[in-house]
């Protein structure tokens, strides 16, 4: 919509600052140093640590695009409290300093959105920083087209019958409710058996795909004719 580049940072358990800022290229590094004793040429700190050997991670290269980016931190509730801490002063000043470079600041902000699916919740501190909006579940007739879309041989009936019993299992208490990525799917397992009317029997055989726990398979798997209805 804006015309800017989207950078991704897709957070995980175990995620640190180098993986999401910078690294060092040291395989290269040793390359050039072995070139170099080799021809007998001195090298300095500039050569070794210098923007050819220095790999861009999703952060950093977002503080030099600046607003020509749009910077997405993508499922940012499954980095640990300390990863947290540091984009919280990350967004705060778009400076980062590399001890071997020195500090480099944005010139301009990225625009910056967060997502959390809220495994776990985040800092006030960082929310306070947000404009907050919730996603919710999409209405039937756009669960169709979303499906359609990502799943375009299923037929329009079975995608709507899907989602209309998907839209019954959210109505349930799930430990675990379908988001639309289970819906596509369901709607993929269900194609792949050659299934081209959603029934009891072909969603006893696939609910695996739509439920992700076990006490809501079985649950489920009990109430299938209602789901189905």
């Amino acid at each position: 919509m804006l015309g800017r580049d989207l950078i991704r940072l897709q957070c995980y358990e175990g995620i640190d600052m180098h993986h999401a800022l910078y690294e060092w290229d040291y395989a290269r590094q040793m390359l050039f140093v072995r070139s170099l004793s080799q021809s007998e040429v001195a090298t300095s700190d500039e050569d070794l640590f210098g923007d050819r050997f220095l790999v861009e991670r999703p952060l950093l290269k977002a503080v030099r695009s600046g607003d020509r980016c749009v910077l997405l931190i993508d499922e940012v509730d499954r980095a640990d409290d300390e990863f947290e801490a540091f984009l919280l002063e990350l967004l705060s000043d778009f400076q980062v300093t590399i001890p071997e470079v020195g500090t480099i600041t944005a010139q301009s902000r990225p625009i910056v959105i967060l997502t959390s699916n809220r495994t776990r919740e985040l800092h006030d501190a960082l929310k306070r920083r947000c404009l907050y909006t919730w996603i919710g579940f999409p209405d039937q007739a756009r669960e169709v087209e979303i499906v359609r879309s990502r799943v375009p041989h299923v037929a329009e009936s079975l995608a709507a019958q899907v989602v209309s019993a998907v839209n019954r299992l959210r109505a349930m208490e799930l430990e675990k409710l379908p988001g639309v990525a289970e819906t596509i799917d369901w709607a993929e397992s269900l194609d792949a058996l050659g299934v081209q009317a959603l029934t009891p029997e072909a969603a006893l055989d696939t609910l695996g795909a739509v439920v992700k726990d076990r006490d809501d398979l079985e649950y489920t798997a009990k109430s299938v004719q209602d789901v189905v209805a």
